[in-house]
């Protein structure tokens, strides 16, 4: 295929216009060709890139590409009046909205519920990618991939819809101004409109993410309390870790005795939306619940952790995990009021006054357990 773009515009004449000509030797600016040869058509593939510096041609290329095919707009057609959970694919499954949701690193549940135009630049990325996804059409290009949200975000992001988008069919072409998505979205093929240049596959490694985990007091968790999306007291006697890359805290949990079931509970798992997407929060997981597995949590039981969790991505990737076991499902949670009479006769028993005010339970979330059994059970 060989893309042929030539653009004219007026040529003006005026006193500045012809200063500028004769102080930079430039005859004319009305002008502008590149032709880009993109063999593109001689094998199958799934994701191609053009990538170049603003005003190299990528626009005109890939409008293009795909014969009366316009250029997709992330941002655009959003209602102001609904939250984006009911704006993608309203007539679709909702596992899948919120499936594409999360396989594009938006798994932050507030942000589900807020309109389109009030979320942060990398929360409206990701938004936009999900409902491609989940619109899923047979050829698509998307113009300024990445290019209004941070470099972390870019390149977590392009990882993630890359590795959804590789799942199904279709073909889609993405152009950014950035170089430094390349190794993470590993697309089929490259166009370089800085060099003219067409390169089948990626030749660089995704780069290796190194997760290391601390274990951290307790008043860690203000920090990533803005991303958990439930309001319960602290766990009792629970033991805190946060999971870092380089020098930036990208996950945190917290694990608490359950010693009269032989076991450990673990709660506030929380990723970090810059980092969702990129699998280190079952990662993370699967290490704190090998650690305490292997006896060296809490009083040094080689017990078996559990964890609930309502997020219905986490929950398939649970299952789906040899390394875990489903052990309950529940449709809604259990009476808070009993919760709470327990809690203030324990207080009493112990002669204490004013204890707890509350209980735990009396939501409505479809709360499924799981138990970790190990990586010997793989």
């Amino acid at each position: 295929m060989r893309i042929e773009v030539r653009h004219h515009c007026d040529d003006f004449n005026t006193y500045r216009a012809a200063r500028v000509k004769s102080l930079f030797n430039a005859k004319s600016g009305c002008d502008w060709e590149h032709a880009a040869d993109l063999p593109i058509e001689e094998a199958e593939w799934k994701i191609g890139l053009i990538v170049g510096p603003s005003g190299s041609g990528k626009t005109s290329i890939g409008s293009r590409i795909f014969e009366d095919i316009p250029i997709y707009d992330l941002y655009a057609n959003w209602d102001e009046g609904k939250s984006i959970i009911d704006c993608i694919a309203p007539e679709g499954d909702f596992n899948t909205v919120t499936g594409a949701l999360a396989s594009v690193g938006l798994g932050d549940v507030p942000a589900w519920l807020r309109p389109f135009h009030v979320l942060s630049n990398g929360e409206k990325f990701r938004a936009g990618l999900a409902r491609l996804l989940c619109e899923r059409q047979e050829r698509v290009v998307v113009d300024e991939f990445t290019s209004v949200i941070d470099r972390q975000i870019a390149k977590i992001g392009a990882m993630a819809f890359a590795k959804t988008w590789r799942r199904g069919n279709g073909q889609i072409v993405l152009l950014s101004c950035h170089y430094d998505i390349i190794e993470w979205l590993q697309p089929d093929w490259i166009y370089d409109t800085r060099e003219a240049r067409f390169s089948r596959d990626c030749l660089r490694q995704r780069p290796d993410i190194e997760l290391r985990i601390y274990k951290v007091k307790g008043s860690v968790f203000k920090h990533f309390k803005p991303h958990y999306y439930l309001d319960l007291p602290l766990p009792v006697a629970a033991e805190y870790y946060v999971g870092m890359v380089g020098n930036e805290p990208v996950c945190h949990i917290a694990v608490a005795p359950l010693f009269t079931a032989n076991a450990y509970r673990a709660t506030r798992l929380v990723t970090m939306p810059e980092w969702q997407g990129a699998g280190v929060g079952t990662r993370f997981l699967n290490f704190i619940g090998e650690y305490h597995l292997k006896g060296y949590g809490r009083c040094g039981h080689k017990f078996p952790m559990f964890f609930h969790t309502s997020h219905p991505q986490l929950c398939a990737a649970l299952r789906y995990s040899k390394k875990w076991q489903q052990t309950a499902a529940s449709l809604y949670g259990s009476n808070k009021t009993r919760s709470a009479t327990s809690l203030q006769r324990s207080d009493a028993e112990r002669g204490i006054r004013n204890g707890c005010g509350t209980g735990y339970g009396g939501h409505f979330r479809a709360v499924q357990a799981f138990k970790y059994v190990g990586e010997n059970n793989v």
